[in-house]
């Protein structure tokens, strides 16, 4: 790329919510002919080996577990080491810029590069900043985010924010499909999933919901559901008793193309989730984790509840009986569901990736 970044280094924890942003990012600069490494931690191995980089560093880095003496110690020595690691990283590879996706895996390669006097950007894919991002935003060049109004209490971060959306893996793009509401007789294809914070409660609460439901609209489902392998022989037990058609996995590797498939998705609220569903456009019944710090969930579950494109149950409002209730509600109003996959893509951002990529060319010639 004449004139553009030889290298970008991106930082991302090993989860899929800061992976699949960057992996799209990954995938939208290589297509300008730039070249792509990857900076994370252990856990990114799930996920790692077919992520678009050339090279993939592990960086030494340590979440804040407890707040007393001992465990701060112990966070501030991993992440002043990681730090070091990726101060050596830098210099050996030298990138054109460094872009961040959050978690606290992100701090030190983002660090290090403020320091050697790189240009840096992060990405924030919550309607709310996390903390690791507070903690670098007003170190690093600039800053993307992917809801409107993130920093607006900040103007001083704000000058420098962009509203890019959450870039969406290419499988996300590529399931794209306008929504086809279910016939008034016909299948009704229900998606649950939770994550690895989520899948316990969908469990818990989803089979019994789906059993309280009359006799005329179990025949018409058609169930896809994540859940953890100590809860699969449950689930499958109760779809059995109440006679209903299930797909019950720990894990699907198409998600994206499962979520272009529902009718209704039932979900937590991440913030690839709700990227994904915006993006797809799909209706969905959103339950936040209830305890996250900066109650992050609860503000992407927000952005599509007033949208007109989900509904966001509290966790305590999550119940069989009340679940069961709003799916025969929609069940019996296929109007409403349109209305709702509509409102949702209305907050999708499919060039979200591309929209990116243009920021992080333009902050590695700043």
């Amino acid at each position: 790329m004449a004139g553009g970044p030889r290298l970008v280094l991106l930082a991302a924890g090993g989860t899929g919510g800061h992976l699949f942003p960057a992996e799209a990012l990954a995938a939208a600069l290589k297509r300008r002919g730039v070249v792509v490494d990857l900076a994370t931690d252990e856990r990114a191995e799930r996920y790692g080996t077919k992520f678009p980089a050339r090279d993939i560093h592990v960086i030494a880095s340590e979440t804040v577990r407890g707040r007393d003496p001992l465990s701060l110690a112990r966070t501030v020595g991993r992440l002043g080491f990681g730090t070091l690691q990726a101060m050596r990283l830098i210099g050996r590879i030298k990138p054109s810029a460094v872009v961040g996706f959050g978690g606290y895996p992100t701090v030190p390669p983002v660090l290090a590069a403020t320091l050697r006097g790189i240009p840096t950007l992060i990405h924030e894919q919550n309607a709310v900043m996390g903390r690791a991002n507070r903690f670098l935003a007003s170190r690093v060049t600039a800053i993307a985010t992917s809801f409107a109004d993130v920093l607006a209490r900040d103007p001083q971060l704000g000058a420098k924010a962009t509203r890019t959306g959450n870039p969406v893996r290419p499988a996300v793009i590529a399931a794209a499909a306008p929504y086809v509401a279910p016939e008034p007789m016909g299948s009704l294809r229900l998606l649950t999933f939770g994550g690895s914070q989520g899948a316990r409660i969908m469990a818990d609460i989803v089979p019994p919901a789906v059993e309280r439901l009359g006799r005329d609209l179990r025949a018409r489902l058609a169930i896809v559901q994540q859940a953890r392998e100590e809860d699969i022989a449950r689930v499958k037990e109760i779809y059995a008793r109440a006679q209903v058609a299930a797909e019950v996995a720990p894990f699907f590797t198409d998600l994206p193309a499962r979520i272009a498939a529902s009718h209704l998705v039932v979900a937590r609220s991440g913030a690839s989730t709700v990227a994904e569903l915006a993006a797809i456009g799909r209706p969905a019944i959103l339950v936040p984790l209830p305890h996250a710090l900066d109650q992050d969930q609860s503000a992407n579950a927000g952005v599509l509840e007033r949208a007109g494109g989900a509904l966001r149950l509290r966790q305590d409002d999550f119940t069989p009986e009340r679940l069961a209730a709003e799916i025969a509600a929609l069940a019996s109003a296929p109007q409403k569901l349109v209305a709702l996959a509509t409102a949702a893509r209305s907050q999708g951002a499919v060039d979200a990736a591309e929209r990116l990529a243009d920021l992080v060319v333009k902050v590695a010639a700043a």
